[in-house]
Formats: structure tokens, sequence, C-alpha cells
């Protein structure tokens, strides 16, 4: 005991180390190409999840009073720590052409100098104009705005983002506050951050109550305060010791592996109550306290050990995967519940040494008239009802297969909140005014160096902006913001602010718009703000363009199908076969005319040569960004859960069969606990709930949970069976009535504990609590009742 505390002490000095994560969910291998497709866009043009977007809706904004109030917003939320930058209707510029200097001038439509609502008015008439603003900053058919908020990429991977975020809505609800609009925030830091600080209390709150409701059933069954303290002493050392584990193995409390410390204590409790249970059983019938701790030790020692390897195995196969993320969750899971039975093997036998004799108040529950009546009428159903009991079976399984032929495979970004949750309902407000709030980046390789400097550069930018008005088309997104649009707007200056222009440059006009790009030379090398713009969107090689989009979180069903369309026209647009510029042809070589580099003043000297017919792509296209990486890691983990469950179901079978030698009585114990696997997948697609991260995860936690019934049923089967002169019917009425009293309250543990995370305001954690719940009722139940049949059925007869 001594030891164990002394190894307890250094765990828990570990486990004071454990640190948040804040890093997004590592779902995808660093080894998938979607994956390696996302880092390159990153290293080229930095990350695309940290814009944070505050929308309102009025038909007023425009009105002095409430334009200087938003117009307010804007600048203090320039103001908040980490905030990189703002993009809003007060911040937004027009380009003026200066003809002396040749030059696009960047203005601010609205100044800070406007005190009239004429000024203003006349402003409000400038901007609308633009076409460039028109769906990115505002919605005209429902007088929406948006304010997009760039937040420093890597302070949202710290503990720092929550106060960013919390400062930001804090001077979003003044606005609201002093205008009476109602305003809406989204976009994935503020998704992230939001969601992972409420799991995050939610999982301290479930570790309270999972131990509040443990102690209460344990001071209901064994009447006992100290009885009940020590058990919740054996799960807080399991809860220590998985945190312990956890930072052993350099991994952080992810939205995962927060969940390991509630179910240590629920499983913990279980491993208690058969010892204890098995303690004051033998007591009762030696009265010998030395003799009965033997009897707990030797008895349910062995069987205890199996069922928490079982139980490890369900939660263990998710280390097989190659998702980080189920990776840690399986491995720190799998180790804590092996580490949770040395610890109840050590510490209750050891305790209850040195505690008195059990009182016959401790052993009453022993008797519990309920669960004796309960646990005979089973008897009755297993002898006389076995045919009622098949058919039972049999039309609940034909209702779960039909149920399982309603499922469908979908998750959403954020299907797992309310839909009455604001965070839901502002998202929805952003997809019906602006098409979504979700990134998709489209990113052109030219294969080249500097293949996107000078004239050359159009007919890039004229298939990006082909692509572009395909996705514009697209009702779940925005139109695409790309180097074209900027090109668009700057053709607009050009030509005096005339919308009608609001085009493409060509070939005739393209260099006389270039030259006014080009950054005057004499203002110390600074760039204005529209060409900083411009060079975002492309790499520092010129090689690289991107298309940013904005779109609604449409799923993993109809997401598919809109990047498939995408894909098939952007290849439609730029696979076709070209002829490439190859290694110059000296017989047949030219020189192209020097072209000035619009973007970067770098004058670029071409000797090339049509000198070869080259069938290779001319470009390569590739779709990335988050929503691509969310619905591979969707993809990824529902495909790892789904091959955990068989590596769980054959690893299982194994100890079965190792622990049982028999066939006969591994598939008598395996159809029990498929069964309830299939009523809950039946159930869920009777419910609507679809296959989802979140709902998967159920199956093979709750296999390994469940066998542990039928472990315990079986070995004292075994056990009880000599005793008989191995009459299996006599044998099976025994085993109902010794070990049904310990599975009964057992399970009645594990269904509250689960139960309590259907408390819980997220879907997936909901799932968990309530799905989990029902397979282990299920399996209580064809444990207790199908399982003797099965046994009767295959058993020898016993001859007269």
């Amino acid at each position: 005991m001594i030891a164990l505390f002394a190894v307890t002490a250094v765990m828990g000095y570990f486990g004071s180390k454990v640190k948040l994560s804040y890093e997004f969910s590592r779902a995808i291998p660093t080894d998938n190409p979607k994956y390696q497709d996302y880092v390159s866009f990153r290293s080229k043009f930095g990350d695309d999840g940290n814009m944070l977007v505050v929308g309102v809706q009025s038909d007023k904004l425009f009105e002095l009073k409430t334009f200087k109030a938003y117009d307010l917003l804007h600048k203090q939320l320039k103001k908040v720590i980490d905030v990189e930058d703002v993009l809003s209707v007060p911040s937004s510029v027009n380009l003026q052409k200066d003809i002396l200097t040749e030059k696009l001038n960047a203005v601010k439509i609205f100044p800070d100098s406007i005190t009239t609502q004429a000024e203003l008015d006349s402003a409000k008439s400038t901007f609308f104009n633009l076409p460039f603003y028109k769906s990115l900053l505002y919605s005209p058919e429902s007088n929406a705005y948006l304010m997009g908020v760039r937040i420093n990429k890597d302070s949202l991977n710290s503990a720092k983002r929550s106060k960013i975020v919390a400062d930001i809505i804090a001077e979003v609800n003044k606005f609201e506050k002093d205008t009476k609009i109602e305003a809406h925030l989204s976009g994935l830091p503020l998704i992230r951050t939001v969601v992972g600080d409420r799991i995050q209390k939610e999982m301290r709150f479930f570790l309270i109550g999972s131990l509040l409701l443990s102690a209460l059933i344990l001071l209901l069954f064994f009447r006992s305060f100290g009885t009940a303290m020590l058990s919740l002493t054996v799960v807080l050392l399991g809860v220590v010791w998985s945190l312990g584990v956890l930072y052993l193995f350099g991994y952080k409390i992810t939205l995962l592996t927060a969940l390991i410390p509630p179910l240590v204590v629920v499983i913990g409790i279980p491993n208690c109550i058969y010892f204890i249970n098995k303690y004051h059983t033998s007591y009762l019938a030696s009265g010998d306290k030395n003799k009965s701790l033997v009897d707990m030790v030797s008895k349910m020692g062995i069987v205890t050990l199996f069922c928490n390897i079982t139980a490890a195995i369900g939660f263990a196969v998710f280390a097989l995967t190659k998702s980080a993320i189920l990776k840690e969750f399986g491995m720190v899971a799998g180790i804590s519940i092996m580490l949770i039975f040395v610890i109840s093997f050590i510490l209750l036998p050891a305790v209850l040494s040195y505690l008195p004799n059990p009182k016959s108040s401790q052993t009453k529950y022993l008797n519990n008239r309920f669960v004796v009546s309960f646990l005979l009428r089973i008897e009755r159903w297993v002898i006389n009802h076995k045919k009622t009991v098949y058919a039972v079976t049999i039309i609940a399984l034909a209702f779960a297969v039909i149920g399982i032929f309603k499922l469908k495979t979908v998750a959403f970004i954020v299907d797992d909140l309310p839909k009455t949750d604001k965070i839901y309902t502002d998202l929805k407000f952003f997809e019906k005014n602006f098409h979504g709030v979700m990134p998709l980046e489209i990113v052109i390789d030219t294969k080249k160096r500097n293949g996107l400097a000078g004239m050359r550069a159009l007919s890039v930018f004229e298939k990006a902006d082909s692509l572009s008005q395909y996705i514009t088309a697209q009702k779940e997104m925005n139109r695409p913001l790309s180097v074209a649009e900027g090109l668009k707007f700057a053709k607009q200056a050009f030509y005096e602010g005339d919308s009608a222009n609001y085009l493409l440059p060509n070939t005739f006009d393209g260099a006389f718009v270039g030259e006014y790009l080009r950054p005057n030379k004499n203002d110390s090398g600074a760039k204005n703000n529209f060409v900083k713009m411009l060079s975002a969107f492309m790499d520092s090689s010129r090689q690289n363009t991107r298309i940013s989009v904005n779109m609604a979180d449409v799923g993993t069903i109809e997401l598919p199908k809109l990047l498939d369309g995408i894909q098939k026209r952007a290849n439609a647009l730029f696979d076709s076969t070209k002829y490439n510029f190859l290694e110059p042809d000296r017989r047949s070589a030219f020189k192209l005319d020097t072209i000035v580099d619009e973007f970067d003043s770098s004058v670029v000297t071409i000797d090339t040569t049509f000198a070869k017919y080259d069938t290779t792509p001319q470009y390569n296209v590739k779709l990335t960004g988050t929503s691509i990486t969310f619905l591979e890691g969707s993809k990824f983990i529902i495909n790892g859960l789904k091959e955990s469950i068989f590596w769980a179901f054959l690893l299982i079978s194994l100890c079965m069969l190792y622990l049982f030698k028999s066939v006969r009585v591994l598939l008598c114990s395996l159809i029990p606990n498929l069964i309830p696997l299939v009523i809950t997948a039946g159930v869920m697609g009777w419910a609507g709930v679809p296959l989802k991260p979140s709902t998967v995860l159920v199956f093979s936690v709750a296999l390994g949970i469940a066998i542990d019934i039928t472990i315990r049923f079986l070995v004292n089967y075994k056990q009880e069976l000599p005793g008989f002169d191995n009459d299996v019917a006599k044998t099976v009425y025994s085993t109902i009535n010794h070990t049904g009293l310990s599975i009964v309250y057992t399970s009645l543990v594990l269904i509250a504990g689960f139960i309590i995370f259907c408390f819980s305001s997220f879907g997936g954690t909901f799932a968990l609590g309530w799905l989990t719940s029902i397979t282990l009722l299920v399996a209580t139940l064809t444990n207790l009742v199908l399982l003797p049949v099965l046994l009767l059925l295959t058993g020898k007869k016993k001859k007269k």
C-alpha cells in the first residue's frame, strides 16, 4: 500500500503537468496526400482558418449614429490583442487613378471626418458602386453586413485564444447594447474556441458527477460509508494514474482524451463491486474474513483481469488506426483500464483486511427482494420459455436490421451542437446571407517559376475567373476572392470607377492597368493595401495562385459532390492539352518582348520556343483548406473506427477462446454481445442518428465493456460446473442466482455512469451516453436470458 501511494504521488506530480491541447483535431495522418496538400498551402499562403466574422442585418446601418457605432466597433476590435486586421464596410477602400504619378491610390471610402448624413450618403453611393465588395462585405438582398476579424494563428493554437474571443464578444455585445441591433458571430476561431472551452468544463462536471453518482449507488448497495469511500479511492487513484500516463506519453488533453477520467471512474467502480460482492458472499458462507479475502482474490482475480483486458481492448484498438487523436485516446485509455485493475487488486484486499468484519447491514443488499425476484423471473424464462426468448430475439433483430438500412453516414462541422445554440443559429445566419463561412482553398500551380508574372498571366486569371463564376453559381458557396477579382477592381478604377468596366483586363488594356499597379519606387518601396492583397493571393515565386471560397457547412454527403463538380470544371479549364514552353530550340528560337511584372516590378526576359508538342497538363489544380481536411478527417475517423470494431471483436474472441478453451462456449458468448450492437445500430437508424466520429465510437467501447458481463457469468458457470457433477442445467440456474446479483448491480452502475453524459449540450457526448446505455442494458438482458438458453441448447445432456 505504501508503494502504491508513493507511485500515485509520482503519477500525480506528472499528471499536474498535463496541458490542454489547442491545436485543431489531428484526425488525418501526416503522410496523407490531402494533409500534405494543406501543409503545402499553409507554407505558401498562411493559415486559412483564422478569420472570425461578425454579421449584422439592418436597414439603418447607414444612418449616421448607427454607422458611427459600427465604425467604433471596427476600431475597438482592431485594438484587441492578437487581432491582426479587421475588414469591414468602414475600412473599405476605393482605387483612384492618379494621372500624374500613373498609379492607383487606395483611398478610404468612409473617412473619419464624416460628420453629416449627406457625406455618409455620398460615401455610401461610392461603396455600392463597387462590385468588388458585393457578397463579401454586404448582401444587397437582405441588408446584411459582414466584418472579418483576422486573428494571429499562433495565438489561436494557445491558451490565449479564449481571452481573445471573449474580448471580441465583449466588444460586439457593447455594439448590440448601444444600437439595439442583433449581431451574429461565427468562423472557425469562434467555433473551435467556444466549443473547446465548453467541452472542457463539461468534462470536469462529468468527472465530479460520475464520482458523486458512484458514491451514492455504492452507499445504497453496501450501506457502508467506509466501503463506498474505499471504492471511490480506487477510482480516484485510477484517474490520477491516467493523467500521469497521458503526460508520460507526451500527450495533451484533447476533446477525446478528456473523456478518459470519467470513463476510468465508470469502468473502475464495477471492479470494486465484483470484488466486494464476492468478499461479502464468501463471508456470509464461511464467517471467516481471511478465508473470504483469499476466496475473493483467487476466484475474482482472474475474472476481473480478463474483464479489464477485454474492456481495454475495446479502447486500445483505436491505437491501431493512423489517426493521431484516436491513437492517443486508445493508448492512454487502454493502459489506464489495466492500471485500474492493478490498483483495485492491490488496494481492495489490503484495506479490507484492516477493516472490521462486514456487518449484517452491509450484506443486506445480497438479499434485495426486488433483485432476487427479478433473477427468479429470469430463471423461469430460461427454464420454461425458451421459444419465447428465441422469438423475441428474432423480432428485435428484424426490427434492428430494418433500422440499419436507414442509417446514414454524415457529419457536419457543428452538427454536435443543439439546433437552438447561438453558435449554430449564427452559422445559419451567415449561410443564409453570405452562403457560409467555412473556408475552401483552390491552388493553381503553373509548374514554373514566374508563371504568373507579366501579361502571360492573364490567360491563367481568365481561367480562374471562369472557375469562380462556376463556383458562384453554386447556392452553397459565396463568390470567390482571387487575383482576378482584384484585377477587375483595378480596371474599374483605371476607367474612372465605371462599374461597367468591372472586368478582367484584356491584352489591349492589361499593360496600362499593370503599370498603374506598380508601387511607387520613391515611396520607400511601400505597397498600398490593395497590392498587398493581390500579393497574398500569389506565392513569392509567382508560381502558385489561390482562389479563396467561403461555403456552407453542407456535411460529408453533399461536400464531395460539390468538390467533384469544382474539380471537373477546373480540369476542363486547366488540364486540356496545350503547347507548353519546353527547352529552347536554337533553330527556331525567338525572344519575347520584355514584360513588366506589375506585382514585384521585376523585368522578365524569356527565351522560349514551341519546340515540341507536350501532352502534359500545363497546370495543376488542387482543392484544399479546412473544409477538405474536415471531410478527409471524418472519413478517416469513421473508417478507422469501423476497423477498430473488427479488431476488438477478433482480439476479444481470442481472449475468450483462451479463457474457456471451447469453441461452443465462444459462440455462446459472442452472440449475446453482437445482438446489443446490432440493436443499437438499428435504434440509431430509426432515431435518425447518423454514423459519424462521435457515434461510431460507441460500438467498440460498448463491446469491450459489455463482454465483461459475459466473462463474469461464464467464469462463474465454469467454476461451479464440477460442483454440480457437470450438470449444465443446474449449473446455469445456480450461476443466474449467484452471479446475476453482481451483474445487475454492476450494470446499473455502468448505465448510470454513461447516462450522466446525456446531460451534455453536445450531440456527440450525448450520443455516447444514451447509445452506450442502451447497448449495456440490452447486453445485460441478453447475457442473463439468452446466454443461459444458448448454454442449455448447446450443452451436453446429463445421462439419467
